[in-house]
């Protein structure tokens, strides 16, 4: 059965972990209602939505069926968890999602994002979300070592060449996400590892403007400059709340809902971003694709932060290619 396109110019979806309250057919009945035209679907193996395993014994028909029953598209999958385990860190802080050692924790990852890939071939989706994770974040601050961040370098070329390798062959692009404790966090960083993968083919970024925020840089730039390596977005909005950063500044420790915090993700209209100036740069650069709102925004409930979110995007996509004329 031929996956529901996505069609011509930017399309509004939803990350579809907002809905783990309820079953996947409900989700999908969910999206569909609220006016979305597309979803990302998590497959960790903590996703209540998908069991890997079993989609691939021949699940992935009635992931299939349920799509085109609700009339969505699917615009990516996505397995953050395990990809974290590629690189790290190896310890207890990543026993949450798989305990082992680090060796069976990268053999794990890695054999979890080679049967995403398979999973998306089979659901005739092209891209894959994921992290690659990353033995040290903090190696961005140079000591005491003022190169620890590039000795970091081999490491993830090693991990993630196989793995490309293994994405092209069943015709599927692996689109990291930039992150705190992701080996690219940022512009510079993504610029890296593109560098160490010789810019292999299969090798691009899921766009999260918040996290880029987080990271104190403009998203804006990243949509400028790169371009035909973004095959995905994240509608995340951030929120630099002022009288509490004062306070705790961005990298405050602690839950995401605590108050006090000095960050905090908001839902798109409600935070520091302008979706304008980012969804020019976007289209612009010729992106087509589809911008998936994540809720992640600890002021408001499920549904009514999705309904914040469409209301603020859905004027704002472009769904024509610039006419290339001048006519006035």
């Amino acid at each position: 059965m031929a996956a529901a396109a996505i069609g011509i110019g930017m399309k509004l979806g939803v990350c579809l972990q907002v809905f783990y309250d309820r079953s996947l057919e409900e989700a999908l009945a969910s999206a569909a209602r609220l006016g979305f035209e597309a979803v990302e679907l998590a497959v960790d193996a903590k996703s209540p939505f998908v069991d890997l395993d079993e989609a691939l014994g021949g699940g992935w028909r009635r992931i299939r069926k349920l799509l085109d029953d609700h009339g969505l598209a699917l615009s990516a999958l996505s397995n953050h968890q395990e990809g974290q385990l590629l690189l790290g860190p190896h310890g207890p802080d990543t026993d949450r999602i798989f305990r082992g050692s680090p060796a069976e924790k990268s053999a794990r990852a890695r054999r979890r994002l080679t049967e995403t890939a398979r999973l998306a071939g089979m659901l005739e989706v092209e891209t894959v979300i994921a992290f690659t994770g990353c033995e040290d974040y903090s190696r961005w601050f140079p000591w005491p070592d003022p190169d620890g961040y590039e000795a970091m370098g081999p490491a993830f070329r090693e991990a993630m060449l196989p793995i490309l390798d293994d994405f092209a062959r069943h015709k599927v692009r692996f689109a990291a996400e930039c992150h705190p404790r992701q080996f690219a966090y940022n512009l510079e960083t993504a610029e890296l590892a593109l560098a160490l993968l010789e810019k292999h083919p299969a090798f691009g970024f899921n766009l999260d403007p918040a996290n880029l925020v987080l990271a104190g840089m403009d998203p804006v730039m990243f949509a400028v400059e790169m371009k035909q390596r973004i095959w995905h977005v994240h509608a995340k909005d951030a929120e630099v709340v002022k009288h509490a950063a004062a306070r705790s500044g961005l990298l405050a420790h602690g839950r995401w809902d605590r108050p006090g915090r000095g960050f905090r993700f908001r839902v798109p209209g409600w935070g520091d971003l302008d979706w304008r100036r980012l969804i020019t740069e976007l289209h612009v650069g010729g992106f087509t694709g589809v911008l998936a709102v994540e809720h992640e925004d600890p002021t408001m409930s499920r549904e009514e932060g999705l309904v914040q979110a469409r209301n603020h995007l859905a004027p704002l996509l472009l769904h024509q290619p610039p006419s290339g004329e001048r006519w006035w």
